[in-house]
């Protein structure tokens, strides 16, 4: 249906400028009922996307700033791959401060999904010790070697317990004010070890020693995996320390 699906939002209701939504997305500034918000059109399944807005709901009422889904007019939280949400006000982290507040709200996400089951269709870091493919990740498509060193990495990671990561807590998907930190862009969030949301600027997180390589080392790994084969990618598995 594309973008028609707005109108499931009510009759006041209306785009205004596209945003950066990445390329699997196309994102927009909207305003529904004279208050601004953010659209995403996706190719996603209903399945993903109920994981999706239930945890954003959750956050929500837990105290964590996310932008929470606004329902059409008959109460869903999605149609036809679009999914509107509150704006979220800030701008990005830009002291050492900053990030070691972006590491305790990383940290209090960690703390509250605890045994939340994976987003469908998603395999954890570790389940890629043995498994080749998952949703954004295909391991046949690197080269060998390559796929060899980032298992290595999150080998370094097994028996550790799981929890929702966010997946990409870069600057742009971080809002901050003077009084709360806000995470944005959940398109990458599924259940793995909280490390690979740890490894951020300044060493933020107050890892130490090991804790800070395998972090690093296994956050750079994924996002080869993830992003394979582009530029970003390519340089983040230059990172990624032979075997």
């Amino acid at each position: 249906m594309g973008w028609e699906a707005l109108g499931q939002w009510g009759e006041d209701v209306a785009r205004i400028e596209p945003l950066a939504g990445g390329v699997a997305n196309d994102v927009w500034s909207v305003r529904v009922d004279g208050r601004l918000a953010v659209a995403r059109l996706g190719t996603r399944s209903d399945d993903d996307l109920a994981w999706e807005t239930r945890l954003l709901q959750y956050l929500d009422r837990e105290g964590l700033t996310v932008p929470v889904p606004i329902p059409t007019t008959d109460g869903r939280l999605f149609a036809d791959g679009l999914v509107v949400m509150t704006y979220v006000e800030g701008g990005p982290p830009e002291t050492e401060a900053d990030w070691r507040r972006v590491a305790d709200t990383l940290r209090r996400l960690h703390r509250l999904t605890q045994g939340w089951p994976q987003r469908p269709g998603w395999r954890s870091s570790t389940d890629l010790l043995n498994a080749e493919t998952g949703t954004k990740i295909d391991l046949t498509a690197m080269p060998p070697e390559g796929v060899a060193r980032c298992r290595a990495a999150w080998a370094r990671l097994v028996g550790r317990q799981q929890c929702v990561v966010h997946g990409d807590p870069n600057p742009r998907n971080v809002r901050v004010t003077a009084d709360r930190v806000a995470l944005i862009d959940w398109d990458e969030s599924h259940v793995d070890v909280p490390d690979l949301d740890l490894a951020l600027p300044h060493n933020a997180a107050g890892l130490e020693g090991a804790a800070q390589d395998i972090a690093a080392q296994a956050s750079a790994a994924w996002e080869a995996a993830v992003c394979w084969k582009d530029e970003y990618a390519i340089k983040r598995l230059a990172e990624v320390r032979a075997v």
